[in-house]
């Protein structure tokens, strides 16, 4: 089947079975392999992307639900000349990060957190940070870069 959405700011046009992760339309289809498979039954929160501004665990949804859908991926997220999100800064700023495996996930879950709550609070961070994990760190410096960034997007 035909699916067309926009990803990253572009149309996109993607011929699938039915049955296709939009994970994977992004990843084999569209090569951005920014959005990570970690689990595949959405427990990890490393194949998080926007859908319509929304976060969305894509192995969690079929590509057909894309349907006509605005798609952002980490790749989308720096600006075109190459300059980071606010949030991609805080995270490399704060290291809140080691192996990277996490971190599109991460990111763009922190920026939908960000969006719908403004000055969340530590504790507020960590909650709606629990459906994505990171087996290297221990939060502490995650945690810290969304507060880093929650105060940059909204000074930008």
């Amino acid at each position: 089947m035909q699916v067309q959405f926009t990803v990253n700011g572009r149309a996109a046009s993607v011929d699938v079975p039915p049955n296709t992760l939009l994970v994977h339309a992004l990843r084999e289809h569209l090569q951005l392999t920014g959005t990570h498979v970690g689990c595949d039954t959405s427990q990890c929160g490393a194949c998080t992307v926007h859908v319509n501004g929304h976060a969305v665990k894509s192995c969690a949804m079929l590509a057909a639900q894309a349907q006509g859908a605005e798609v952002t991926t980490i790749e989308g997220m720096a600006a075109a000349d190459g300059t980071m999100h606010p949030m991609q800064a805080a995270f490399k700023e704060c290291h809140g990060l080691q192996c990277g495996f996490c971190t599109p996930g991460m990111v763009m879950s922190a920026v939908d957190l960000c969006s719908k709550h403004p000055g969340a609070s530590e504790a507020e961070i960590r909650e709606q940070l629990e459906g994505n994990l990171c087996r290297c760190t221990g939060y502490q410096n995650i945690v810290r870069a969304v507060q880093v960034g929650q105060k940059a997007m909204a000074a930008a």
